[in-house]
């Protein structure tokens, strides 16, 4: 079996658009883009005029080293967000081939479906006094019941922090082998001390690994994530990308920020985010507003709230704001960022100030 089944028939021969970096030329005056022969006055490196390459090499070359690839097996792109829609635009016709997601869980995967006329199929999470845990047996029968091209799983979830056990990943991708992608996005995965699901791409073909610099790296503002795949897979993927998704100031923010001073940096930021949530968890769970804290291996804690928009408010009013979960079916719960120690402590004054609701038990 080849991934390229999995792919749209329609799109396996597409060649996708060919700019004018596609080709690669060498020479000194460059005629073949339209772009303007004068720099912009605010182009202080007189780089901005020109179109960026699509893939540069160099990136690619550090993300995978960073990621434990080959370049071969990685596309960047504008965060993980534009990995999502690739991927169903390549996999899933419109108006059919539906995808499994498992709520709650990172919008952007129905939002995305949605816009694409991609029927949605929803397994719940499910929920006990250990947090959040998905029931990949329901998954995997849901998939082939629909017959869908596509599962989008998020280990560590958001909003709900849990941890997907890698040997079950390995599990639902065999089972689906010849019949769906298994898209595995690890957002928060560096918060969590565990393995990545890059490691089963040997094995399992059928896995695609979303990958962002967003938030242990902080380059949110630089919008760069990739998708980790099976070479045959990122080859179509890149054919249905558009020309230019990476603008040169965030592929050179983004190779500061991979260079080796940098990492270890990162590396003691990710450390001490780890320690504040473990301390954030413990003193919320005293809070007397607090009904329970969700266990999480992300950079974020779900609380559970006596009175969510009484904390809500009793937050923004100290300046502090958090996100507010009641949207997405969660009616007592606020999702709050892990912080400096210093804004923690501001988190944890509020909540500890909070009244108990008359009647109300924790």
């Amino acid at each position: 079996m080849s991934v390229l089944d999995l792919v749209r028939a329609d799109l396996r021969d597409f060649g996708g658009y060919r700019s004018a970096r596609s080709d690669k030329l060498d020479g000194q005056v460059w005629l073949n883009a339209n772009e303007s022969p004068w720099a912009n006055s605010a182009d202080i490196g007189s780089q901005l005029r020109r179109y960026p390459d699509p893939q540069p090499q160099r990136l690619r070359e550090a993300l995978a080293g960073l990621y434990g690839c080959s370049p071969r097996q990685l596309l960047a792109g504008r965060g993980s967000d534009e990995g999502i829609d690739l991927l169903l635009r390549a996999l899933c016709r419109p108006g059919g081939d539906a995808v499994v997601v498992t709520t709650p869980t990172f919008g952007m995967y129905a939002v995305s479906a949605r816009l694409h006329g991609t029927p949605v199929v929803d397994v719940p999470l499910r929920e006990d006094d250990d947090g959040y845990h998905c029931d990949f047996a329901a998954v995997g029968d849901a998939a082939e019941r629909t017959a869908a091209r596509l599962v989008f799983l998020c280990s560590p979830g958001n909003p709900g922090g849990n941890l997907l056990r890698i040997e079950d990943i390995a599990a639902l991708a065999a089972r689906l082998l010849d019949r769906a992608v298994v898209a595995v996005d690890e957002a928060y995965i560096e918060f969590a001390d565990a393995p990545s699901a890059i490691a089963l791409l040997e094995e399992s073909p059928n896995i695609a690994v979303l990958r962002t610099l967003s938030k242990a790296h902080a380059l949110a503002a630089a919008r760069i994530g990739c998708v980790i795949a099976d070479a045959a897979l990122i080859a179509v993927l890149q054919r249905c990308q558009a020309p230019y998704p990476l603008p040169v100031p965030s592929v050179e923010a983004a190779l500061a920020a991979l260079a080796p001073a940098s990492q270890r940096l990162t590396g003691a930021r990710i450390r001490e985010t780890i320690g504040e949530r473990a301390r954030l968890q413990s003193a919320l769970a005293r809070s007397p507003g607090v009904r329970r804290v969700v266990p999480s291996r992300a950079n974020f804690v779900q609380v559970r709230c006596i009175d969510a928009q009484g904390a809500f408010e009793a937050l923004l009013a100290a300046g502090i704001v958090v996100r507010d979960l009641r949207a997405m079916g969660i009616p007592d719960a606020l999702r709050i960022s892990i912080g400096t120690p210093d804004q923690n402590d501001r988190v944890l004054r509020v909540m500890d100030a909070l009244p108990v609701p008359a009647g109300a038990a924790a």
